[in-house]
């Protein structure tokens, strides 16, 4: 592809996406948009290219767009984020949200709706703590395909294997040929639009729990500050942003800080506190005797350890290295048995 080529479409996917693409992610760009090309009759991506400088087709250009902005999402991606969730963040929803009953959470690039759903089913487990409250999980993409299949609920098998636990694909999907399709009470948790994120976002109303998961890596850092300011802004006082592990507000927004002892989870600035400060409200989210499934298990239910403060059998202690490389000596006899007498050393009569 020639550079000029490059340059138009990175600048294009750029201004109406915010995605960056640097010369290294030309075969990214190539790759995808080939598809794109071949669709419309055209041999290559020079083709499209003098198409949209001929006569600028919008239509064309949000293909591109779409094409390019389409990213991987699985059921609870890096895990750490939704056990946050529920062992911190939604107790203290409940505590604080008690006398209204309702709280709202955004998922600001939905994909395909593996997130908003793994969220729901966090929130089905906890039903009995929200008999009666009113939830609302919107999800936003600019896929417009995404959004139809995340709203479709259809996964494949190796969709549903990344990530999800054999239980909950028992429990919340259903077999259709050679998909499975999430429970429909789990779809209608979730309202689905599409969005743009360099928009004004005041439309979309204030939220106590916003996921923005593994998107600001592709901006820029005036459009990384931008977004982030304008979020702030449809955020409560004690909300809370998720970011992805590789994501950060530090040294690019000013309108969050991070929540101490929960990495990737931020509060405003702002605010009075946040919802993942503190522990979890005592008594709100009572946690079953066996580790969820789905969600990491303690360290202690894993590869035999003992919990932290359990008794356990004293190791013996290694013996002591001899100077030279010479092997260790051996154990002294244990307490309880007879120590036996050396034999004499050759050559020298015992008295």
């Amino acid at each position: 592809m020639k550079p000029d080529d490059f340059q138009f479409l990175a600048t294009l996917v750029k201004d109406r996406s915010g995605l960056v693409l640097t010369q290294d992610k030309a075969y990214l760009l190539e790759s995808r948009l080939m598809p794109v090309a071949r669709k419309r009759g055209m041999k290559g991506l020079e083709d499209l290219v003098a198409s949209l400088k001929a006569r600028m087709d919008h239509a064309l250009a949000d293909e591109i767009t779409e094409a390019m902005t389409t990213n991987e999402s699985f059921f609870f991606r890096d895990i750490k984020p939704f056990d946050i969730f529920r062992d911190t963040v939604l107790p203290n929803l409940i505590k604080t949200r008690a006398a209204k009953k309702s709280f709202r959470i955004w998922c600001a690039a939905a994909s395909s709706g593996q997130e908003p759903y793994s969220i729901a089913m966090v929130l089905k487990e906890a039903a009995a703590q929200l008999a009666g409250w009113r939830i609302e999980i919107i999800g936003t993409d600019i896929s417009r395909e995404m959004l139809e299949k995340a709203k479709a609920g259809l996964y494949s098998q190796f969709e549903v294997q990344r990530g999800l636990p054999v239980q909950h694909l028992v429990k919340y999907f259903k077999k259709h040929d050679d998909l499975w399709q999430i429970d429909a009470s789990l779809r209608a948790m979730v309202q689905y639009k599409e969005f743009n994120l360099l928009n004004d976002m005041n439309a979309l109303g204030t939220f106590d729990v916003v996921f923005c998961r593994n998107v600001l890596i592709y901006f820029d850092q005036q459009t990384k500050g931008a977004v982030l300011e304008k979020m702030s802004k449809q955020m409560t006082d004690d909300a809370v942003l998720y970011l992805g592990g590789a994501e950060t507000v530090l040294g690019i927004s000013e309108a969050f800080k991070p929540v101490p002892g929960l990495r990737g989870v931020y509060g405003r600035a702002g605010g009075n506190g946040s919802l993942g400060d503190g522990a979890p409200a005592a008594g709100a989210m009572p946690k079953p005797a066996a580790a969820p499934t789905g969600f990491a298990k303690p360290k202690h239910m894993m590869e035999g350890r003992a919990p932290k403060g359990a008794d356990a059998p004293a190791r013996p202690a290694a013996p002591a290295a001899r100077p030279g490389g010479l092997p260790p000596r051996p154990a002294g006899p244990s307490s309880g048995s007879p120590a036996r007498p050396l034999p004499p050393k050759p050559g020298i009569k015992k008295p």
